[in-house]
């Protein structure tokens, strides 16, 4: 079995103290900015109604679920805000209820994800086991995503589980931006997010977890190049597919409680010092992701 390489060949004590740093303010940006876009992709279609302004509003929307998903990882990992109580509170609370992810139940589940990665043991090796599959494969994987399968099987799934401790928090998110949408004057609207939710998160989600662990070398190695995968997306894909910059998995990896804010920094230092050398592990823009996720019939 493989082993990482020590890390500390590749970055010191203090550099990583540094990127470490948490800031109350950046993870509020963070939260604000997300939401701006919900409000502002609501906006735009309440004001400007037509197939097109509420297509793009609902793809704005999936991406939006998406990255109240990813600030809820990160506050499971007391890695988005310096004080402990706002990583509770917005993860259960905020980015938690809009995600539809529990807090408290993913984090016990995510923590042995890192824990066990590199493993036979890992709770998250189904999602991706199969990868690479075949493009008619992969092919069969989008359609059930964009047809809303997989979204309604999920939203099944999720009723039956329903547990008030774990998804009132949902459900106090929903009452209130239903009361939002009916006091603008356009309760139609709420109808966006569940299209959102169903038709357009689960498709981001494959993608997300392709590019996460799917196209890894080696699922079952020791070391994160190899076992895990990051990816530079285009804006948009960034904006739609990976935000709050969830593509730098692999240094998430490396260093778990690492503010996302501060990835992109600590992996632009690796790249410098030669962490990534002969290890190909960093896709460019999705259609890579895609491209490695598949191989010959």
């Amino acid at each position: 079995m493989r082993h990482a390489p020590a890390i500390g060949d590749y970055i010191t004590r203090d550099e990583v103290a540094a990127l470490s740093a948490k800031s109350d303010a950046r993870a509020a940006a963070t939260v604000l900015f997300q939401a701006g876009l919900a409000v502002a992709a609501f906006t735009v279609a309440i004001l400007w109604p037509n197939p097109l302004t509420i297509l793009a509003a609902i793809i704005v929307l999936g991406g939006r679920i998406q990255a109240f998903g990813i600030i809820t990882h990160d506050c499971a990992h007391g890695a988005f805000f310096r004080t402990p109580k706002l990583n509770v509170f917005v993860g259960k609370w905020v980015s938690g209820a809009i995600a539809h992810v529990p807090l408290d139940l993913y984090r016990r589940y995510h923590l042995d994800h890192h824990k066990f990665a590199g493993t036979p043991d890992d709770p998250d090796k189904w999602m991706v086991k199969s990868y690479p599959v075949t493009r008619a494969s992969l092919k069969r994987k989008l359609i059930r995503d964009i047809t809303g399968q997989t979204g309604f099987r999920d939203l099944v799934g999720e009723v039956k589980r329903f547990k008030w401790a774990e998804t009132g928090p949902s459900v106090l998110f929903h009452a209130l931006l239903f009361a939002a949408l009916l006091i603008a004057g356009a309760p139609w609207a709420y109808l966006m997010w569940w299209a959102a939710r169903i038709f357009v998160y689960p498709l981001t989600m494959r993608l997300r977890q392709i590019s996460e662990h799917g196209v890894a070398k080696d699922r079952d190695a020791m070391d994160a190049r190899i076992n895990t995968g990051t990816t530079i997306p285009r804006w948009w894909e960034a904006l739609l597919l990976s935000p709050c910059n969830v593509n730098y998995h692999l240094e998430h990896h490396i260093f778990a409680g690492m503010p996302p804010y501060r990835l992109a920094k600590l992996h632009a230092l690796l790249k410098e010092r030669g962490y990534y050398r002969d290890h190909d592990c960093i896709a460019y823009g999705f259609g890579d992701v895609l491209r490695r996720a598949t191989r010959a019939a």
